[in-house]
C-alpha cells in the first residue's frame, strides 16, 4: 500500500514538473520613438509592469528599444502594444522570439 502511494505521489510530481516547464515564454522587441531620456524610460517601465503576463522588461534608451519577456498564455503582442497606448506612447513591433529555457532542457534529461 505504501509503495502504491509513493508511486502515485511521484507520478503527480513528475506531471507537475512537466506542466510548469511547458510554459510558452516569449520575448518581443518594440521601438518606442517617444522614449528619449531616463525619465521616459522610467515612465515606460513603471506603466508596463502592470500588464498581464509580463515577466521582465528591459530598455535601451539610446536605441529607443524596449524588450519584454512575457507569458504567451496570458497575453500577446497586440495587448502589449495597447499597453503603451494607455500612457500615450506608440510602440512599433520589431521582432518576437520564443525564449529557450536551457535549465528546463537539462532537467528533462535527468528525469
Amino acid at each position: 500500500m505504501r509503495t502504491k502511494r509513493w508511486m502515485a505521489t511521484c507520478v503527480v510530481a513528475l506531471l507537475s514538473v512537466v506542466a510548469v516547464m511547458a510554459k510558452d515564454i516569449r520575448v518581443v522587441v518594440f521601438r518606442v520613438t517617444q522614449m528619449h531620456c531616463e525619465k521616459c524610460e522610467k515612465k515606460v517601465k513603471d506603466n508596463m509592469r502592470f500588464e498581464k503576463g509580463l515577466k521582465d522588461i528591459s530598455t535601451v534608451v539610446k536605441d529607443r528599444m524596449v524588450t519584454i519577456t512575457y507569458d504567451a498564455e496570458k497575453t500577446n503582442v497586440k495587448n502589449l502594444q495597447a499597453g503603451f497606448n494607455k500612457f500615450n506612447y506608440e510602440a512599433e513591433f520589431v521582432k518576437e522570439t520564443k525564449k529557450d529555457d536551457k535549465k528546463a532542457d537539462k532537467k528533462c534529461l535527468f528525469l
